[in-house]
């Protein structure tokens, strides 16, 4: 263990004691350093390395049974219970899970650490698994439940333990800056033309690319404000609360770099807590930061299926938090109870 790493141990050390219900994140903000070098400082206490071999962990996690998995970015917590079945990598783009309980899109080649973990709290053990991008920032964890296979759980550990466990832990930053062009260096006309043409949600991302946009943006620049509409972020409130109301279900993504998850279904108990609106179900919990809401628009786009339409809620950064959307499937057009809920908020 380096000197730097020492004197990170022992600030976190300190950090818990006048604090024992301090999160590792919010103490690695403190600290000016990032999740992963201060869990690497329990590396053969709590924590083991793992060898960084994405795939073939996340396809071997089904054994495990029922989980919990997290994503997160700085806003938004998306917390499902369920089992990982039906893992896809054929693809180069991204690696799937699409279940009706864990629903995953998976960006691997930013997944670049990983980690088991072992928390004892009380007379409560947690057990958990636990990816990082090369900035040290947490991509995606599995936590076990009460109904998990611990067993499992333990031979995956011995089977993926990296050589090296040294508590040292290197992270690269990433670059965050969001270079936008401005408005008239973009082809407004083609750009507005290709959005009305959309046969597909997916098509929106390269048709972005194509035309150099920021996702804020470009709606900013919609064809019209039937498309695009800038709302007040309270209106998020209004509809998960009128969607738990109503029974109607309904889709939330979130994501960051290296993963988006989705929840899809009814809610039930929404709440707030402190400046955070919460989703509080038996497997489903949300957990969003009102305050840190720069930008809520809702955003409609054409498909062989009909118009589909979400709400799209952005940081300072003109990054996207969380996406919501009706429940619905390809080849089935949108749900009107949920179209109902849109034109509540208008």
């Amino acid at each position: 263990m380096n000197t730097e790493t020492q004197n990170l141990k022992e600030l976190w050390s300190q950090l818990k004691q006048q604090n024992p219900r301090l999160r590792i994140r919010n103490a690695a903000q403190e600290l000016n350093v990032s999740e992963a070098q201060l869990l690497a400082t329990q590396i053969g206490e709590t924590v083991t390395r793992l060898q960084p071999n994405i795939v073939a962990i996340l396809s071997e996690i089904e054994p495990l049974g029922k989980v919990m998995a997290l994503t997160r970015n700085n806003e938004c917590v998306h917390e499902r219970k369920g089992i990982y079945s039906n893992p896809d990598f054929s693809s180069p783009h991204a690696g799937l899970f699409v279940n009706p309980d864990i629903d995953l899109r998976i960006f691997v080649s930013h997944w670049t650490k990983a980690y088991a973990v072992v928390e004892q709290t009380g007379d409560l053990t947690r057990k958990s698994l636990q990816f990082f991008g090369k900035d040290g920032e947490a991509i995606h964890k599995i936590y076990l439940t009460p109904q998990s296979n611990e067993e499992a759980f333990d031979i995956l550990v011995k089977k993926y333990t990296s050589d090296d466990q040294s508590p040292d832990e290197v992270t690269t930053p990433y670059n965050t800056s969001l270079d936008e062009l401005r408005d008239d260096e973009i082809d407004v006309t083609s750009f507005q033309k290709g959005w009305t043409e959309l046969q597909d949600t997916h098509d929106f991302f390269m048709l972005l690319k194509q035309h150099k946009l920021t996702r804020t943006q470009a709606l900013r620049l919609a064809p019209s404000p039937y498309f695009a509409t800038q709302i007040n972020k309270e209106a998020i409130v209004t509809m998960l609360e009128n969607a738990s109301a109503k029974k109607t279900p309904i889709m939330v993504f979130v994501g960051n770099k290296g993963n988006i998850q989705i929840h899809t279904g009814e809610i039930n108990k929404v709440l707030w807590h402190h400046n955070w609106f919460n989703i509080i179900d038996p497997d489903f919990n949300m957990h969003l930061d009102m305050d840190k809401i720069a930008q809520t628009w809702i955003v409609r786009k054409p498909t062989t299926d009909g118009i589909v339409t979400s709400i799209e809620v952005f940081n300072e950064m003109g990054e996207i938090i969380v996406q919501f959307f009706g429940k619905r499937k390809p080849g089935i057009p949108e749900l009107e109870e949920w179209q109902d809920l849109i034109k509540d908020l208008n």
